[in-house]
């Protein structure tokens, strides 16, 4: 990454106790990535942001919370993307519309970006394992159901040490 830059990420985190459950499944399938990315569902991926529009960032994604009211998610199930890429998740059974207004909202303006896929809300429960863990990964959690109110979102850093970090958390509806 370049000097001056940071990575960010924007996403809502999956309550507890369910996160953790979901971070422990991660961890119990020998994903690497278990103990730096904490269970969520992503509104803006991994993007390079130069530090001087730290603040900006801040004010869009502040504009972006203020724009929606919280709403209801039904976690329920699991799905993939195979064989276009190797993750297996845990899918929404409601709140999909909330959370495609509330992507809309934050990947605009000084954080419009192209995106390799259409969006899809979702929780990664294994990525980049062989194809018999991400089949042990759907078969595990194809009963998996939680039921949450997503009241806001954080912005998230990519730390030195690899790991993602909340740098500030933003409540909907202001």
């Amino acid at each position: 990454m370049r000097v001056g830059c940071t990575l960010i990420g924007v996403a809502v985190a999956i309550p507890d106790p369910w996160g953790a459950q979901i971070e422990g499944w991660r961890a119990s399938f020998g994903d690497p990535r278990a103990d730096a990315i904490p269970a969520h569902i992503t509104l803006l991926p991994p993007t390079v942001v130069e530090d001087g529009l730290l603040d900006a960032v801040d004010a869009h994604l502040r504009d972006a919370a203020s724009g929606l009211s919280p709403f209801e998610v039904h976690l329920r199930g699991t799905g993939t993307f195979r064989p276009v890429s190797p993750v297996v998740f845990v899918s929404l059974a409601s709140g999909i519309s909330g959370f495609e207004s509330l992507e809309s909202l934050v990947r605009q303006g000084i954080l419009e970006r192209e995106v390799e896929f259409p969006y899809h809300p979702h929780v990664t429960v294994a990525h980049d394992l062989p194809g018999n863990v991400l089949d042990e990964a759907y078969e595990t959690l194809s009963d998996f159901s939680a039921r949450f109110t997503v009241s806001g979102f954080a912005l998230y850093v990519h730390g030195e040490d690899g790991v993602w970090q909340v740098r500030r958390r933003y409540d909907l509806g202001g």
